[in-house]
């Protein structure tokens, strides 16, 4: 059997897109826009072609083996002295981390719903009873209902809605905000760093190279796969053409975050602390459109990352300790529950979430090492790495050292 393989198309590698543009890359662009303008575009860029890179090798694991990547780190360290420490880590960084960042998508969703409904009568009511964030429930019902019916192929087409809704709005809000074209190309291609900005360089690179989805397009991958008649180099063209398309798309989301922060804050006396910021300081510039758009990007971008969030963690959880059906729906409906509480009362956990930023500031590393050893197996055959894809990977491996250096660092030293 064969299949004619488009050049662009849109799969397991949209979940990826749509963990990474999250309420935390809303920020981390917004404030490097207004902060520095135009110019660290080009950490984008770079954030893209890295993330393509652990991604390909990810999904390509998954397709070979039909298995997660958890899964296959259990298979490829034998030794209890070094499997059991590393179970643990991941534990550590992904189920638990992912619940306390679950309040932040679910809040970075809400965000989003308030600013674009605010005054309507059942929000005001909830709130006049005490509760600090009424969407949230109704956010935590909507990722429970996707995630309930276990169909992979809804989970996937919500999540490509969700994506092509972001692009829609963020995108149409850069073009009415008016940007500085040519200080935008020049940010791209021309990288330079102004006075202080290291930190926003990593923070940019730092939201969008994250270890759980690795973990994610792992399992997605294999689950997509698993069983199909479709010989294996076509799945793995297929494959390519999904995360040439889809991580992109995510990057150009993020570009036009920047651009429009940049356009609305730089060179202004106004000051920005979230992406509500920037939509409300949108409308003398763009008008009431943009601010619509700006909310409802956000509002997407909260939705896609709390489903997310939870199902990475299932997959990572699961592929370790291999658990029942029951066992996988219960871990992350008690993420999303976990993070409808915290969000709804209005409480940071902020102990827990010091030390997901420790546990995956170690994990991040560590689990491309693992990755990079995976695709390197005998497992592969002849899907291994070749020489070129192994000097590649090996810098983008370099590049989560120091990803991880700034998690340690912000997180301890700070």
């Amino acid at each position: 059997m064969t299949i004619k393989t488009p050049l662009f198309t849109l799969g397991p590698a949209t979940l990826v897109t749509a963990a990474f543009i999250g309420p935390g890359t809303v920020i981390s662009a917004s404030l490097a826009g207004a902060n520095y303008g135009y110019a660290l575009l080009w950490a984008v860029l770079f954030s893209v072609f890295a993330t393509m890179i652990l991604q390909e090798m990810a999904a390509r694991l998954g397709i070979v083996t039909g298995q997660g990547l958890g899964e296959n780190i259990r298979g490829l360290f034998k030794q209890p002295w070094l499997k059991y420490p590393l179970i643990i880590l991941i534990i550590a960084a992904v189920v638990v981390g992912n619940s306390a960042y679950q309040a932040g998508n679910i809040s970075g969703a809400s965000m989003g719903a308030d600013a674009l409904w605010q005054h309507s009568w059942p929000v005001t009511a909830l709130r006049q009873q005490g509760l600090a964030n009424p969407w949230a429930i109704l956010i935590g019902l909507i990722a429970v209902a996707i995630l309930w019916q276990r169909s992979y192929s809804l989970i996937e087409r919500c999540l490509i809605g969700l994506v092509l809704m972001m692009s829609l709005a963020f995108l149409l809000t850069l073009f009415l905000s008016k940007p500085d074209y040519k200080a935008l190309l020049t940010g791209l291609f021309i990288p330079t760093l102004p006075a202080g900005a290291l930190l926003s360089v990593i923070a940019l690179v730092g939201t969008t190279v994250v270890p759980y989805s690795l973990f994610l397009h792992t399992a997605a991958s294999a689950h997509k796969w698993r069983g199909s008649n479709i010989p294996k180099q076509q799945q793995l063209a297929l494959s390519d053409a999904d995360i040439r398309t889809a991580i992109p798309l995510g990057g150009l989301i993020s570009i036009a975050i920047l651009s429009t922060a940049a356009a609305a804050f730089f060179g202004r006396e106004q000051t920005i602390s979230n992406a509500v910021d920037l939509a409300q300081s949108l409308q003398p510039l763009a008008g009431a459109a943009a601010v619509w758009l700006m909310a409802a990007g956000l509002l997407a971008a909260g939705v896609s990352s709390a489903i997310t969030a939870p199902l990475a963690a299932a997959y990572a959880l699961n592929g370790l300790i291999p658990l029942s059906k029951a066992q996988f729906r219960a871990c992350w409906l008690i993420i999303i529950v976990i993070g409808v509480v915290l969000s709804s009362v209005g409480i940071k956990p902020l102990a827990v979430i010091w030390f997901a930023q420790v546990a995956n500031g170690i994990l991040l590393p560590v689990i491309s090492l693992t990755l990079l050893l995976a695709v390197n197996s005998a497992i592969m055959a002849e899907y291994r790495n070749t020489l070129r894809q192994n000097v590649v990977a090996t810098a983008v491996w370099l590049l989560t050292l120091l990803l991880s250096g700034r998690s340690l660092y912000l997180a301890i030293i700070a």
